[in-house]
């Protein structure tokens, strides 16, 4: 008898259920009667408290659709991990404990960044486990998308695309704010979807400056309203400048309740503009996926299902040149895949007229002596 433990943990985000649907329908299909999973609630959380149950083919049908997680997550930060209790017990220590008596053959986690240190954590302690790529922020190394980036994206886009009409009614500038705290995938994709005037996102730190004059620059030019698509973890040059300590504290004493609005804030005062910002939150995450995710949460599903059939422990399920590939844990855990700031993507979206906020406006003295220098030119030539 096979014995399979499971868990989401994390956010959450569409396409959670279609893959372990994946995960288990395959497992079903090999293995038959000749295996049981189960499913441990709320993440790590289950497994550090033994709070798990069996899961029956049932369960797994008719979730394809569905948004959320039937398992339930929670966050459980990676730092925290070897913190020890009253007992002197760390969670490690308790998640191998729950793993050893439920006598598992293998763990199949879901999630992003910090679920996937953690999943690393524990195959150094000699665990089998097989961790599959979530996070609509698109930013886990090792796979060339995540399952729920597009989904997301799509949200994102939508809201862009509704923001048109009433920023046009209005003559405004609209701020919307994306997810994203390390990479600037979503917002920079959405923004280039949803036709938006200026990204920022924080790979590029923006000038104040040159935003200011982006939206002086389209009105000088008859467009009464500018979208601007903003990162939450959009960065100033000021800020970029920043040590770490430094900039942590400077996002502390922050009084405005997130980039956007200090932003939108700064820019009002700067170019006399209206301006409002719309924060489409956690909508991101929320609903089924859409088609794209269903196929592609169900090829790493099944994907993890077969490393399992294959004893190919310790990897990551992922997608490179459109295959399905195992990425070893090790490679993956801690590291943020990134936006590179010479990427296609930003080169089309510079090509269009679209602005990241990084560009520098010419100085008043500069334009100043280019005029004379033209004129003495232009006199030069007379003569």
């Amino acid at each position: 008898m096979k014995r399979i433990g499971m868990l989401t943990s994390g956010g959450d985000c569409q396409g959670l259920n279609s893959t372990l649907r994946g995960v288990a329908k395959a497992l079903y299909e090999e293995y038959g009667k000749e295996i049981e999973i189960y499913g441990f609630r709320d993440g790590y959380r289950g497994l550090i408290e033994g709070d798990v149950r069996l899961m029956s083919p049932r369960d797994f049908s008719g979730i394809l659709t569905v948004g959320g997680t039937i398992l339930g997550t929670s966050r459980q930060p990676f730092k925290n991990m070897r913190d020890k209790d009253e007992n002197g017990v760390d969670k490690v220590t308790k998640m191998i404990a729950t793993y050893n008596k439920m006598e598992l053959d293998c763990l199949v986690i879901l999630g992003g960044n910090g679920t996937t240190k953690t999943a690393n954590l524990l195959r150094e302690e000699g665990l089998n486990v097989i961790s599959l790529p979530k996070t609509i922020d698109n930013d886990l190394w090792g796979t060339e998308v995540t399952f729920g980036y597009q989904t997301a994206m799509d949200i994102a886009t939508d809201v862009i695309d509704k923001i048109h009409s009433t920023a046009t009614s209005h003559s405004r500038v609209f701020l919307v704010e994306i997810m994203g705290h390390g990479a600037g995938w979503l917002t920079l994709t959405a923004g280039l979807a949803g036709g938006a005037d200026i990204i920022l996102i924080p790979e590029i730190p923006y000038d104040l400056n040159s935003v200011c004059k982006k939206l002086e620059e389209r009105r000088k030019h008859g467009h009464s309203f500018t979208i601007v698509a903003v990162a939450e973890g959009a960065i100033s040059v000021e800020e970029a400048a920043m040590s770490k300590k430094e900039f942590k504290a400077s996002r502390a004493a922050m009084t405005d309740p997130s980039i956007s609005f200090k932003l939108a804030r700064e820019l009002g005062e700067m170019c006399g503009q209206e301006i409002r910002v719309v924060n489409p939150g956690h909508f991101q995450r929320g609903g089924g996926p859409d088609a794209y995710d269903r196929i592609l949460t169900t090829r790493l599903g099944t994907g993890a299902a077969r490393l399992i059939k294959h004893k190919q422990y310790g990897n990551m399920v992922a997608i490179r040149n459109n295959q399905i590939v195992a990425v070893p844990l090790s490679e993956v855990a801690g590291k943020l895949k990134t936006v590179p700031v010479d990427h296609d993507l930003i080169q089309a979206a510079r090509d269009i007229g679209i602005s990241f906020g990084d560009e520098k406006p010419e100085k008043k003295e500069k334009k100043d002596k280019k005029k004379d220098k033209d004129k003495k030119t232009d006199k030069e030539k007379k003569d």
